[in-house]
């Protein structure tokens, strides 16, 4: 094995955690599927701030795995070592052997078999070890430069996965050490923690889009971390592997003005952020929040509705009273689409004064427009407010970004 792969590029989970809380956000129908995931530590607890990134290493489906042991006539209980290809001693991790440990662990914890899609180079050795004629024709074919469109068509655009491709191809039998370097790492997914430590001692909370979709072929994919997580019962006292690390939003010192904004799953951080500076205001003078958040309909997505509407009123965080406020765009409930842009825009005066008292801005959410149409709304509050050309504007905002007082966490 490569090096790389071999260390996954990860030292041992940080710890593990139990889910104690599996709550759907969304409304049946609404077109999505948002869940409230809430864990506990089993293992050391491990402080985090908020603002900080949740890295999970999902499990694969049982049935996948068994079905990959079984179309490669594997033994899934034999033992493996498993060594790097370039042994380099002065890094004991790369240097270190793996083992000997049981394949079909090997299999679960290392190898994604049944979501990601392989590399060409992979076509390319099955090729080699096809039987069938007719199969080892086409299998070269998708390896040459001619037919690489056909090869994106079939398995890229369809996000074929390993396991898929195998059973396309059933005369092709692969020898292990060759699937170990070429089927795709089994990765983590990051994501950015929704709650506060100093709310929920032991506790970690994430806010989820569990993923799927239509292939152009109508096969029905969904993300695997997402849908794995989803399906996890708390009941079952499945343990989670995770790593903590730091993401684009450093946690804010408590006499920073604030203004987020975070349309749909983008207001996870931000959940968390206004959990610690509602604690904070119990005990000392608080900066003034404003948060712009999104979503398509008042009655299907509204995420954490009453926790927002709660920090709102009296004399809460995102307060009026307190300098700050509560503003919500539902995109689909009338005939013009509403965004987070045109609700900050209706608040151009208020937010020019906080960034001129020296707020720091927090963006977060879909990195697809939204972080790109949000500058370009502040270029126009400000060139608006401060009746300067849009060039000034431009050259403001950058300032505040070299400051350290504009942070981007986007994700597609």
């Amino acid at each position: 094995m490569s090096p790389g792969k071999f260390s996954h590029g990860k030292k041992k989970p940080d710890c593990f955690l139990k889910m104690i809380k599996n709550q759907c956000l969304s409304k049946v129908g609404s077109g999505k599927d948002v869940r409230h995931f809430e864990f506990e530590f089993v293992s050391s607890v491990i402080e985090y701030e908020v603002g900080d990134v949740l890295e999970v290493l999902p499990s694969q489906s049982s049935a996948a795995v068994n079905a990959f042991i079984q179309r490669c006539n594997l033994d899934p209980e034999s033992f493996i070592t498993v060594s790097p290809r370039n042994r380099r001693k002065q890094d004991p991790i790369l240097a270190a052997e793996m083992g000997p440990v049981k394949l079909k662990t090997f299999i679960e914890l290392t190898m994604d078999i049944s979501s990601a899609s392989p590399r060409r180079y992979f076509f390319e050795v099955m090729s080699y070890y096809a039987t069938a004629p007719h199969e080892k024709e086409r299998l070269q074919y998708f390896a040459s430069p001619e037919g690489r469109d056909d090869l994106y068509q079939y398995n890229q655009k369809e996000r074929r996965s390993v396991l898929e491709v195998l059973e396309d191809f059933p005369s092709v039998k692969m020898p292990f050490d060759w699937l170990v370097q070429l089927v795709p790492p089994l990765k983590t997914r990051s994501f950015s923690i929704s709650s506060s430590a100093l709310a929920h001692p032991n506790q970690v909370h994430l806010t989820v889009n569990v993923v799927s979709w239509m292939t152009p072929y109508k096969r029905k994919r969904s993300g695997l971390c997402s849908s794995w997580l989803a399906g996890l019962d708390p009941e079952q006292c499945v343990h989670v592997p995770v790593w903590f690390h730091k993401g684009s939003l450093p946690a804010p010192a408590p006499s920073l003005p604030l203004i987020l904004v975070g349309p749909g799953t983008g207001c996870a951080p931000f959940r968390g952020f206004v959990e610690e500076r509602s604690i904070e205001n119990t005990s000392m003078a608080t900066a003034p929040v404003l948060f712009f958040f999104g979503c398509r309909n008042e009655d299907n997505d509204f995420l954490y509705r009453d926790f927002w509407l709660s920090h709102s009123e009296n004399h809460g965080v995102l307060s009026e009273e307190k300098g700050g406020g509560f503003y919500v765009a539902f995109s689909r409930d009338q005939p013009r689409k509403v965004y987070v842009q045109h609700k900050m825009l209706e608040q151009s005066e208020k937010i020019w004064n906080l960034l001129r008292e020296g707020a720091a801005v927090y963006v977060a959410g879909s990195s697809t427009k939204m972080p790109a149409d949000v500058w370009s709304t502040f270029e126009e509050i400000i060139s608006k407010e401060t009746q300067l050309p849009r060039e000034s504007a431009v050259r403001w905002l950058r300032a505040l970004e070299k400051a350290g007082k504009y942070h981007v966490e986007a994700w597609s």
